[in-house]
Order: C-alpha cells, then structure tokens, then sequence
C-alpha cells in the first residue's frame, strides 16, 4: 500500500515573500487571482491564496524568505484520509516533523495535516480540508 492511495490532488504550494503585494502583483500580471487574504495570528503573517485553474499559490510574508533560487517553502498534497495516511507515512519510518495530525482554524476552514521530509530536505505536507 501507497501513502498515496488517498491522494486527491496537489493542495497548493507555499511560496514565502518579504513583499506580499510585489508578489499578489506578479502572479495576477501571470493571470492568477486571489481567492483569499488573510492573517495567521500563530505566524504572525500576512498571507494571501492565488488561484489559476486547479494551481493555488499560498504566500506569506515574511522576514524569513530565502528569495532565492529553490526558495518555495513546501508542497501540500490533498489527501482524503490524513490519519490513515499519517499511520502509513510513521509505518514507513518516513521521516516527519509532526509526532501527531496538526489541526488548524485557518479562516472559514478547518483542516488537518502533518509534513515529511523528502530526500533532499524538502518539505511535503500532507492535508485534508474538513
């Protein structure tokens, strides 16, 4: 068994910033549009979700950005079943920077969720929108 069996579709990738409207700018110039602003009280950050078909961008600002070549902070996997696949990924001895399934109330949605690192430090969310 795959801890992809419940995969969905890619969530959205996060991509930091230290300028959000440069960055809102350049991606609706790309034909992106913003489905969401927002702030994230526990970061303490501003952030925006882009839009072009099924791609959604989440930017944050934030004085941390590396803003530089391979500076995208993570992908996020939607998956359907987040504890059966946080079950497998610790099976596997996957290795993860969750030791449990994180819950947020981001705005109107709750979700669920728990990152691994790949191979070569990258970081992959796996998350369910409840």
């Amino acid at each position: 068994m795959s801890i992809l069996n419940d995969l969905t579709g890619i969530a959205h990738i996060v991509i930091p910033t230290t300028n959000l409207q440069k960055t809102i700018k350049f991606y609706l110039d790309l034909g992106f549009e913003t489905i969401l602003k927002t702030f994230n009280i526990e970061a303490n950050e501003q952030v925006a979700f882009l839009q072009f078909k099924d791609i959604i961008i989440q930017t944050n600002e934030t004085l941390n950005a590396k803003e530089k070549i391979q500076a995208i902070d993570h992908m996020s996997i939607n998956i359907s079943d987040i504890e059966k696949a946080f079950k497998e990924a610790k099976t596997r001895g996957y290795d993860l920077l969750d030791d449990e399934v994180q819950y947020r109330h981001f705005c109107k949605n709750e979700v669920k969720f728990f990152t691994l690192i790949g191979p070569s430090n990258e970081k992959i969310e796996f998350y369910q929108k409840l």
